[in-house]
């Protein structure tokens, strides 16, 4: 597995500052990432995930997916290249000691340059492969995944699991009217970084080109919900779904628009509540 796998999985539309990319991965940790909770939850009750598990996290972000398997138990290992700043922040979480310096974890962080960090420890491998960024919502993104589970498939034992994630069907999901704000503004000639609509089969299709037998699925409802419009903006754009827009536009013009798209969603005290509903593909190795 190389890190221009990851990369071209999760690629950046534009440039961004590194003062920039902090605050926003920071945004992610403290308000977005937990939106998925009841998604990872759910996946970990019915995959019965516990000591026995031995895990990789694909673009495992900041880490809180792989934190909620490592308290079940599970040994697990992440992998995040396409933002090293998550990274940072997934280190900080998981391996609170100096990571490089500990023999002996159940937990390891790597950005997938280093191909021995990303094998299964004492050459057990692994049962269980997790890509919880939710795919069906750029285009491209369902290639890029492909592509990386290909890689990431002899990792794993015959029969192994699988978990992939998508977006539910639009009308299931009201980020969906927020999400459109990004398709308006990116430019065409950006337009593999832009928003689009999940479509119906996006998850059994990545399964089929990356080899993978399907074996299960479920849907769960994920709420956005937010103390007010500012944490809202700023919990959404650093999904990294309106970077194409940014790039196209500004970050003012794209803070506007997505302030303005989340007007029906304030509630009479000033919170966010958006409901959406998360969808997961079971698929086994073969």
């Amino acid at each position: 597995m190389t890190p221009t796998l990851v990369q071209r999985h999760l690629p950046h539309a534009a440039p961004v500052s590194r003062a920039d990319l902090c605050a926003r991965a920071r945004d992610w940790a403290e308000i977005q990432e937990r939106m998925l909770v009841p998604l990872y939850e759910a996946v970990y009750e019915r995959l019965e995930v516990g000591p026995g598990t031995r895990l990789l996290g694909l673009g495992c972000g900041s880490g809180l997916a792989l934190l909620m398997a490592a308290s079940r138990g599970a040994a697990v290992t992440g992998v995040e290249a396409a933002e090293p700043e998550r990274l940072a922040l997934a280190r900080e979480r998981l391996l609170p000691e100096a990571w490089s310096e500990r023999e002996h974890t159940d937990t390891r962080l790597t950005d997938g340059r280093d191909d021995a960090v990303v094998a299964a420890p004492d050459d057990a491998p692994y049962n269980l492969i997790t890509a919880f960024q939710p795919i069906g919502c750029t285009a491209g993104d369902s290639e890029g995944l492909s592509t990386l589970l290909e890689s990431a498939a002899p990792l794993a034992e015959r029969n192994a699991s699988v978990v992939l994630v998508g977006w539910g069907p639009p009308e299931r999901c009201t980020a969906s009217s927020v999400l459109r704000v990004a398709k308006k503004l990116a430019d065409p000639l950006r337009s593999a970084g832009s928003w689009r609509p999940a479509l119906r089969d996006d998850l059994e299709e990545v399964a089929q080109r990356a080899g993978l037998r399907p074996d299960g699925s479920g849907r769960v409802a994920c709420p956005f919900g937010y103390a007010d419009t500012e944490s809202a903006v700023r919990g959404l754009l650093s999904t990294r779904l309106f970077d194409a827009a940014v790039g196209a536009t500004d970050q003012t013009q794209v803070d506007k628009e997505v302030t303005e798209a989340l007007q029906p969603y304030v509630r009479a005290d000033g919170t966010v509540w958006m409901p959406n509903v998360f969808r997961y593909l079971i698929a086994r190795t073969t």
